[in-house]
């Protein structure tokens, strides 16, 4: 019997901002899948906007399986997890032995397939779109609480603009300045 997709199957069941109150949960399931769309987009934006050889696909997947070792740890909230350069190292090893153990689950036919994806290398080109993708999805979280009045995730939305603002990739200004807005449109505004 083999448990891989079980166990990320799990995902659905692990809630993101833990130490936030929000107006609607976001589990982390739900979360990877925006994070794979906005990767897939910004890798092909950026190679249009900056003449990079991205692979749009390959980001896609990465942004998919980037928070996989959360099937096993859950979601450490991210004051947290950067309270100090020890708690960050310790959780660190957390997350690098539960994508071990995930890893000795993936489905000997599908190793070749998978394996990069649930142990990734942060180093790797297509991990610059997924980081920032990742981010674009925290804002557009923050966002969404905000416009349903929920003042909480204020200072989440000012930290994480800010950060986004200073990328260097061409395709998150792109994002910020074209398509961020329509975030703010009700359902009729946008199919106008």
């Amino acid at each position: 019997m083999n448990c891989f997709f079980a166990i990320l199957n799990r995902l659905k069941y692990i809630n993101r901002w833990g130490l936030m109150h929000g107006v609607r949960s976001e589990n982390v399931m739900e979360h990877s899948a925006i994070v794979a769309m906005l990767a897939h987009s910004l890798a092909a934006l950026e190679n249009k906007l900056s003449g990079t050889e991205y692979d749009p696909a390959r980001a896609a997947l990465l942004g998919l399986y980037h928070e996989a070792a959360e099937a096993l740890t859950g979601d450490l909230p991210t004051p947290v997890k950067y309270y100090n350069a020890s708690i960050t190292a310790a959780y660190k090893e957390i997350e690098r032995g539960a994508e071990e153990r995930i890893t000795r689950s993936v489905p000997l036919k599908l190793e070749g397939e998978l394996k990069g994806y649930i142990s990734q290398d942060k180093t790797e080109r297509e991990s610059a779109v997924v980081k920032a993708a990742d981010k674009i999805a925290a804002l557009i979280k923050c966002r969404e609480e905000l416009k349903a009045g929920n003042t909480e995730f204020a200072g989440a939305e000012k930290s994480t603009l800010a950060e986004l603002e200073r990328s260097p990739l061409k395709s998150v200004k792109y994002f910020l300045d074209e398509m961020l807005p329509a975030y703010d449109l009700t359902l009729d505004e946008l199919q106008q």
